[in-house]
């Protein structure tokens, strides 16, 4: 189901485009237009990290909010926009995410928000899309393009339409001022550069846009 529009760089000819239709608007797509609440609770916004050179840690941020704003009958028109908690970091060791809220990396005290704000979507084909936007991480805004799968929509037992998308966008960290690191004796450093952040999305649309 197509969420987004690619637009058609081959443009028709003005002949063709007095005499062309524009396609009928597939109802299911128009059917998810609306305003919808990313759910903490079912979702998952987080990362993977090389460390040591040899293995990978992985870390989720338990506390998130965001919203989407899906327009079926003009998908373009559809954004999205994210706010994570640095201090919710939890990769399984105390010590670990205390080093990661500390100035050392995201200096949570400082810089308690990592947000995201989408500019523009595209369809990259199927239920694949590409949404660009701002990603924001301490005083620093660079942007960051994110490729996800539209996983369909449902009701579910309470009533609640929801949307998923999985998805995840490779960056390097040092972009955004993370450089900490530490270099090891059989060379290498401690901290890989490329981090890949990985989001898994459920959304529950509101009540105004489904009354």
């Amino acid at each position: 189901m197509a969420l987004f529009n690619r637009k058609n760089n081959n443009a028709p000819s003005a002949t063709a485009t007095a005499t062309a239709v524009a396609p009928a608007v597939d109802p299911a797509l128009a059917a998810l237009t609306g305003d919808y609440a990313i759910d903490p609770a079912h979702s998952s916004i987080g990362f993977t990290v090389r460390h040591a050179m040899v293995t990978n840690v992985r870390g989720t941020f338990g506390e998130h909010e965001g919203s989407l704003k899906l327009d079926g009958s003009d998908p373009a028109n559809s954004t999205a926009s994210i706010d994570v908690r640095i201090g919710s970091v939890d990769t399984g060791i105390a010590d670990r995410d205390n080093h990661l809220v500390s100035g050392d990396f995201f200096d949570a005290e400082q810089f308690p928000l990592m947000t995201f704000r989408s500019t523009r979507a595209e369809q990259l084909g199927g239920d694949t899309y590409r949404v660009t936007g701002d990603l924001t991480i301490k005083d620093v805004t660079r942007p960051l393009s994110i490729d996800l799968e539209f996983n369909g929509s449902a009701t579910d037992v309470y009533g609640n339409e929801r949307v998923g998308f999985e998805g995840s966008a490779d960056i390097l960290r040092s972009d955004w001022g993370l450089t900490w690191n530490a270099a090891l004796e059989t060379g290498g450093v401690m901290v890989s550069d490329k981090v890949k952040l990985n989001f898994d999305i459920s959304a529950i649309k509101s009540a105004v846009a489904q009354g």
